[in-house]
């Protein structure tokens, strides 16, 4: 198990990796595993990059984010200019049901509602989102229609993980109650604890994802 002051050198070497990340600009703490970013960023999607390098890196309990956006003056947007764009970019991705997707902006922070038919569907939606410029935070507040699931849902979602890279795929359990899977058991990264919950939501169907598992080092 790596020691507190090995995590800060690992995630602040993870951070310096990241081409989209300036990491002279984030501070890293570390407490029982717990990593802490703090600084400033030019933008919303910098913040995120910052926050997903952190989490790649092995050893990693939990995250917390006290990075702020704070946009130059080239940057900033009007509320409107960003809806806009946000509409704009949501009608351009051909993935997406046209109309399905609202958008309000307040102070720059984006919330998506609305309904699709899958996770996938969401998760483009708020990727896309997060890259415009202007954005200082995003809301995904999108659902998923409900599809019946049968019986077959739960061994369906254990074929998954077990087709994954994911080591000893027969330690995560699930769990199916009506449109709801909930994992639980043990995972050795980040990248395999994603991997089970995106195996989840690959199943149509699925409104919520309820994510137990533990991390083991």
């Amino acid at each position: 198990m790596k020691t507190d002051s090995q995590l800060q050198q690992d995630v602040s070497a993870e951070l310096k990796w990241e081409p989209s990340v300036h990491a002279t600009q984030i501070g890293v703490e570390v407490k029982d595993g717990v990593v802490t970013l703090a600084g400033e960023v030019g933008s919303f999607w910098e913040k995120w990059n910052a926050q997903s390098a952190a989490q790649r890196v092995a050893g990693v309990k939990a995250l917390s984010s006290e990075i702020t956006v704070r946009l130059s003056g080239l940057s900033k947007r009007t509320d409107t200019d960003i809806a806009e764009a946000v509409e704009n970019r949501l009608e351009w991705t051909s993935s997406l049901p046209s109309g399905a997707i609202k958008v309000m902006v307040e102070a720059g922070w984006v919330t998506l509602t609305g309904d699709v038919d899958w996770q996938y569907q969401r998760q483009v939606a708020t990727d896309s989102v997060r890259q415009l410029l202007g954005v200082t935070g995003v809301s995904d507040q999108i659902g998923i229609k409900h599809s019946l699931l049968g019986a077959v849902v739960q061994s369906d979602i254990e074929a998954a993980l077990k087709r994954t890279s994911i080591s000893e795929a027969n330690k995560i359990s699930v769990r199916v109650e009506g449109s709801a899977v909930t994992l639980s058991g043990t995972v050795h990264s980040w990248n395999e604890r994603d991997t089970a919950t995106n195996s989840a939501w690959g199943t149509p169907g699925v409104r919520t994802v309820v994510d137990l598992m533990t991390l083991a080092h």
